[in-house]
Parts: C-alpha cells; sequence; structure tokens
C-alpha cells in the first residue's frame, strides 16, 4: 500500500508540473489594441471618417478608431495639440494658421496627413442682399453692401481665423472690390452659423455644407457662391494628427490612412451618397435634414431666395478622383501662408517651404496610396491659379504673386 502511495503522489507531481509548464509556456493574451481617436466637426464632408466607421474599414486595417463630435475648430486644435485627440477631419489651412500664429500660440506643430475633400463650402447672404445681388453676382457685391450699409452694420462670419473659410471668404471680398476692413469679419463654429444669421448677428457667412443648404431651406438666407466657384478643385477638409502620433505611431497612422483612402474613394461612387447621407444625417452625426445633406452631395443646389437651383456636374464636391484630392500639396500650403500676407495677418513673408514641408507629410502620403496602388500627381510644387483672380500663384515666387493680389 505505501509504494501505492508513493506511486500515485508521484504521478499527482507530474501532471501539477505539466499543468504549470504548459501555462507558463501558452501563447500571452495579446494586448488590447491601442484606441487611436479621431474627432470631427458637424460637416457633410466629414464622411470620410463616418464612413470609414460605418463600413468597417478601420477595423479592415486593424485599427481601433473611436470618433468624436467636437464643437469648434479650436476645440479641435487644442484637443490635437495636447493629446486628447490623435487626429481629425480638419482645415487644411488649420495648421499653418496655428503654426504661424494667427490661429494659435505660434511653433505649434499639426500634421497634414491627407486631404479629405475638395469643394463643397459656399457664402450664404440674408435675406437683406434679397434683390440685390444673385447667385454668382460679384461685380453688384460692394454697391449691395453699401445698400445695406445704409440701414445696419455689416457683418460676416467665418469658422476659424486663417481657416479655409476666412481665406475664401477674403478672397471673395478682394474680387468684388470690398475693402475688408470696411466690414466685421467674426468667427463663429460652423453648426452655429444658422441660428446666428436667424437672430441677425451676420449679414453673411462663409461655411462647408449643410450650413449653407440649411439657411436656404429655412429661407433665412440664399447661397450666393460654391467655394468651387472661387477655386474648383481646391483643397478644403485634410486628416491632420498630432505630432507625437505622426513620429511615434507611423504604423496606426498609416493604417487609418488607408482606411480612409477607401472610404473616399467609397464616397465618390454616386451610387453611395444617399447612403452616406441617410448615415451623416444621426445626430449623433452631422444631425440635419436628410434632403438638404443629400441634394448638396449630389451637386443638387437649392440657392434660395427664388434662385432656383444650380447643378454641379463636375465640380460638387468631390473625396477621392482618382486620389487627386487627397494628394497634399505643398503649393497649396504656401498659398495660404500668402494669403496670411495679403490680408495683413502677418507683417512680413514666412519660410513658406520650410513651413509646408514641416508641416505637410507627403512623403507618409506618398507611401500609403502607392501601397494601395493610387498614383500620386506629380504636381507638389507646381503653379497655378483660382477662378476669381488672375493672377498665378508660383510657390517659387510668392513675392510677385502678392505684389500682383488684390487686397
Amino acid at each position: 500500500m505505501k509504494k501505492i502511495k508513493i506511486i500515485f503522489q508521484t504521478i499527482l507531481l507530474v501532471i501539477v508540473s505539466c499543468q504549470i509548464l504548459l501555462a507558463n509556456t501558452a501563447s500571452p493574451t495579446p494586448p488590447a489594441k491601442r484606441v487611436i481617436k479621431l474627432g470631427f466637426i458637424a460637416l457633410t464632408d466629414c464622411a470620410p471618417l463616418v464612413m470609414a466607421k460605418e463600413l468597417g474599414l478601420f477595423t479592415k486595417y486593424g485599427v481601433e478608431v473611436q470618433l468624436t463630435k467636437e464643437a469648434s475648430w479650436a476645440v479641435i486644435r487644442d484637443k490635437i495639440l495636447n493629446g486628447e485627440l490623435d487626429g481629425a477631419h480638419c482645415l487644411f489651412s488649420m495648421p499653418f494658421s496655428v503654426y504661424t500664429g494667427i490661429g494659435g500660440k505660434a511653433g505649434s506643430e499639426m500634421r497634414i496627413a491627407m486631404v479629405l475633400n475638395n469643394n463643397g463650402q459656399g457664402i450664404t447672404l440674408s435675406k437683406d442682399f434679397c434683390g440685390l445681388v444673385g447667385f454668382k453676382e460679384m461685380k453688384k457685391v460692394a454697391a449691395a453692401i453699401k445698400n445695406v450699409q445704409s440701414r445696419k452694420e455689416v457683418t460676416f462670419a467665418q469658422t476659424f481665423p486663417g481657416g479655409t473659410h476666412d481665406i475664401w471668404l477674403r478672397n471673395w471680398l478682394a474680387a468684388c472690390g470690398v475693402n475688408q476692413k470696411s466690414v466685421g469679419i467674426i468667427t463663429i463654429p460652423p453648426p452655429q452659423m444658422v441660428a446666428n444669421m436667424k437672430v441677425d448677428n451676420m449679414e453673411g457667412y462663409c461655411v462647408g455644407e449643410p450650413w449653407n443648404g440649411v439657411a436656404a431651406q429655412q429661407n433665412i438666407g440664399f447661397t450666393h457662391m460654391a467655394s468651387q466657384d472661387i477655386w474648383k478643385n481646391h483643397p478644403e477638409k485634410a486628416l491632420v494628427v498630432n505630432k507625437a502620433f505622426a513620429d511615434g505611431n507611423r504604423e496606426d497612422l498609416k493604417n487609418v490612412m488607408k482606411a480612409v483612402l477607401e472610404a473616399c474613394k467609397w464616397l465618390d461612387d454616386m451610387g453611395n451618397r444617399k447612403k452616406a447621407a441617410s448615415i451623416l444625417t444621426r445626430p449623433n452625426y452631422v444631425n440635419a435634414a436628410l434632403t438638404v445633406i443629400e441634394a448638396r452631395l449630389l451637386g443638387s443646389n437649392d440657392l434660395g431666395c427664388e434662385l432656383g437651383v444650380q447643378k454641379y456636374k463636375d465640380d460638387y464636391m468631390t473625396f477621392f478622383r482618382g486620389g487627386d484630392v487627397n494628394s497634399p500639396r505643398l503649393a497649396h500650403g504656401m498659398w495660404f501662408l500668402a494669403q496670411y500676407v495679403r490680408f495683413g495677418y502677418l507683417s512680413t513673408p514666412p519660410a513658406y517651404k520650410q513651413i509646408a514641408e514641416k508641416l505637410i507629410l507627403d512623403d507618409l502620403y506618398a507611401e500609403v496610396a502607392k501601397s494601395m496602388n493610387i498614383v500620386v500627381p506629380a504636381d507638389a510644387l507646381k503653379p497655378f491659379k483660382t477662378n476669381i483672380e488672375p493672377t498665378v500663384f508660383d510657390p517659387a515666387n510668392p513675392a510677385a504673386y502678392l505684389s500682383a493680389a488684390k487686397k
């Protein structure tokens, strides 16, 4: 009996030892994925981030992304800079505004990973201007403003100092022969534009959709012109990330970009836009009327003020266009820097190319695009001109542009 007991104890010891050995050699539990936080503003052009999430594309490329709806561009700026957000749907020119000290602390770096869309913003005028100026009637704007000023002060709103909407507004005023100092220019977050016009806080504004369409729908204003009428296929929103994420999480960022690029391609199939609109209309995203979001995504703008419907055939809001939309150009960044000099934000010319190269991750974009067989345009420093000014912007000579441009 004693021998049997010893044998039994030995067997038990061997079994326990094997269990311990197996436990120690088993594959460890994989660490939880890092949650990447991306912000957005309630605008139609947040669609690439929204659809990358809703279509499961972030999961497809192995990243866990949390989208957060933010109140204003200033909040997005602060959260990117302090690390609360890894990145966001953001105004293309905002990193340049912040870095130069116009829209933030000078020297603060926000990096542009890729462009999200072209076109699709607008200038809305209040009903004060109905009958004084129509769709794209820029020659009548100066007289119309003076007419309204005979009764009240005239104030226009944009969404962030030095942001894209601010620069479209100032370019429009200059092209219309209106001195920007003769009118008020204030900053209002995009989703608050319509409510502020309704209570007569301003007589016009520049913002992204659907807030131009909503003003027309609610009969408090009309679309005077779209941003593609100012500059066809201009850069508008970008995927902007904080410096630490760009430098320290390169592979995660590349996978985020792949998901967003696939979403951009999906969005440029016009057959998908009704589905996109049905998702964007939700309260946790844009929270605006489905009919307005859908119509303007499809290039059909009911202008308001009995001006009829303007249909855009090849220059509505685009997200991909064979990849041409998404490549961030150095020349475009340099153009915005030149606008800051032109309109008095900067008293001395900045280091144009050096700043653009610091803030634009064009090499990273090219790497991601090529891995997805997307053509990368070879036009990063190509001269160009907008629709409403005769002066060509040559990134090799911004001074020549500035000497010829209207202020």
